[in-house]
């Protein structure tokens, strides 16, 4: 059965190649383009493999009103409107062609998230080389649909979908054309703490429905990101920062440069780990082999002596034979002499 992959940007996405990190920019540029641009490079210079935005005005994701349904209840953003927060947090579209633009000039692959049909026209004409769905879009088959049409890789987000959802999803990205698919296991919590994770779930996601499988975390460390890649995740998103403590809507639970740093080389580690089932003696092992235990003659003995048990033992190294063999040596006579703190071998005892 061959392996699901998708290729972004001329990298190819698999469980059997190394996990491609994220760097999710949101709205950590706290409306500053300067600030948005540092991040792109930031993010080049940590390691990421792709930097991800957010395409949307606070019109295309929601309305102008005032009503309780329209207002955020609990959490980092308690009592403000949706409208409010995403007037606050959302990329100015006339910046995406400067940010794709610096991302071109470093050579990382830059693509969005866009949250209605003029969004994807817009990153069209950017030549964006993929598309991600966000979670709270995942229900928005038209939307899915319309992405699948460019053609283009699609990254669906599964936070709050059920099985059903994330069936449909699938189904109407398949149906519409898309021919590179992943999902991402994702808990909507905003931090969540990893327990929420069940990062068991991502295995069975990978199995059940037969896609690139990752992670996209909103927990506050890389732990939970770093195990995910033991189940199969061949993705990781994670947002990122120039400063956690920069009082923007998502600073206080993405990653800091040195943090991104840390999983871009610690999640690739953990992939080099996995390997293969194997249990012969690896290379490294190769120069320590001796130091195992083996049986030596412990006191100087003549031909035709009797091996007893106060002549052998074992010890380190490992150049005489194994301790398996002790019962086999003992009660036999020597067939030459031997000195102490010499190994035992087959020659010098009788058949």
């Amino acid at each position: 059965m061959s392996i699901p992959q998708i290729e972004i940007a001329g990298r190819r996405i698999a469980r059997d190649a190394p996990p491609y990190i994220i760097a999710e920019l949101s709205a950590n540029h706290n409306g500053d383009l300067e600030t948005a641009l540092r991040l792109v490079e930031a993010a080049k210079e940590a390691g990421a493999d792709a930097i991800k935005m957010q395409t949307y005005r606070p019109d295309t994701i929601t309305l102008n009103s005032d009503a309780e349904e329209f207002r955020i209840h609990g959490g980092l953003w308690d009592g403000r409107t949706l409208y409010d927060l995403y007037r606050e947090a959302h990329t100015p579209w006339e910046w995406h062609k400067p940010l794709f633009e610096r991302a071109r000039e470093l050579d990382i692959p830059i693509f969005s998230s866009p949250f209605d049909t003029t969004a994807v026209d817009l990153l069209e004409d950017l030549g964006a080389p993929a598309y991600k769905i966000a979670s709270f879009e995942a229900v928005d088959l038209p939307l899915i649909e319309y992405v699948a049409a460019t053609g283009k890789p699609m990254i669906i987000s599964t936070g709050m979908a059920d099985e059903e959802e994330i069936r449909e999803a699938i189904d109407a990205a398949r149906g519409a054309g898309c021919t590179q698919l992943a999902v991402l296991h994702c808990v909507s919590g905003y931090p969540a703490p990893a327990e929420d994770y069940n990062l068991r779930t991502l295995a069975d996601m990978r199995e059940r429905f037969g896609l690139v499988t990752g992670l996209s975390d909103h927990t506050l460390d890389n732990t939970t990101a770093i195990a995910s890649v033991v189940l199969g995740a061949s993705l990781i998103e994670k947002h990122f920062t120039l400063d956690r403590s920069g009082g923007g809507p998502d600073d206080s639970f993405s990653l800091e440069p040195a943090d991104l740093a840390a999983l871009c080389r610690d999640s690739k580690t953990a992939w080099r780990a996995l390997g293969e089932v194997d249990y012969g003696r690896k290379s490294s092992e190769q120069g320590n082999a001796q130091f195992r235990r083996s049986l030596y003659f412990v006191k100087p003995l003549r031909r035709g002596d009797t091996l007893t048990a106060d002549a052998v033992r074992s010890v380190r190294p490992g150049y005489g034979l194994a301790p398996k063999h002790l019962k086999a040596v003992l009660g036999r006579t020597l067939s030459r002499d031997v000195d102490a703190n010499t190994p035992v071998d087959w020659d010098a005892v009788d058949p």
